[in-house]
């Protein structure tokens, strides 16, 4: 089984259209922080299902959907590419290699509490609860509210703070994966909860920009192959 090899900000997923199951994922996926199945595709438009490391698959992931998106722009040249994750659509714009802009819409809910602080639950097509507080907190509050009773099904963890008026500094703890360099649909949590409209998103594995506006949030970051191919017996 061939799969090729992106990063989007820190974050590395293994692509390509041999089907999968959760047994195959867990024995294959090595290093990366998930695999994207191909299901079907056109020109402008990609179906794909999200695996995380452990053989669960994810209802969303805004890195994995970007890489998907600049996968399908290399092979058919569409400069605006529709990805779809279960019922989910998320719209992309190829922008100046290698980067891509998605729209995706969010809601905020009210906040909450676990492990002994306050969260703001974000959904983005998947569950985040935020925290404002030390980033370097995430290993010690992600894996405690990950499994809180609240969340039967696991939720996405993420430690914020602003830096600046323009910037804010994350990390985050996925569920199924644990701590990553980066997350997509983490930044537009951290942006929605933080009540910051137009912000760069400052991750280990790199900055990812985020603009809110009508319930939607634009999500600008890169997408790149890694020159190697996977190939997985």
């Amino acid at each position: 089984m061939s799969y090729s090899r992106w990063h989007a900000s820190g974050n590395v997923y293994l692509i390509g259209e041999e089907p999968l199951g959760a047994a195959d994922v867990r024995r294959r996926v090595g290093d990366a922080d998930g695999m994207l199945e191909v299901k079907a595709r056109g020109r402008d438009w990609v179906e794909v299902a999200v695996w995380n490391p452990d053989g669960s698959q994810a209802e969303m992931s805004g890195n994995g959907t970007r890489i998907a998106a600049r996968w399908l722009c290399e092979l058919t040249g569409a400069d605006i590419v529709t990805v779809r994750v279960g019922e989910r659509e998320v719209v992309c714009r190829m922008l100046a290699s290698p980067f891509v802009e998605q729209r995706l819409p969010y809601s905020v809910g009210e906040a909450g509490s676990a492990a002994g602080v306050r969260f703001v639950p974000v959904d983005v097509g998947n569950p985040h609860a935020v925290v404002e507080d030390d980033p370097a907190r995430i290993t010690e509050l992600g894996p405690a509210i990950e499994s809180d009773a609240q969340f039967p099904n696991r939720t996405n963890v993420q430690v914020a703070r602003r830096k600046d008026d323009s910037t804010i500094e994350a990390r985050v703890w996925e569920r199924g994966v644990g701590e990553t360099a980066s997350s997509g649909t983490s930044a537009i949590a951290v942006a929605a909860a933080l009540g910051a409209h137009d912000v760069k998103i400052s991750f280990p594995g790199g900055d990812l920009h985020v603009r809110l506006e009508d319930g939607n949030a634009y999500l600008s970051g890169t997408a790149e192959r890694r020159p190697a191919l996977v190939s997985q017996p």
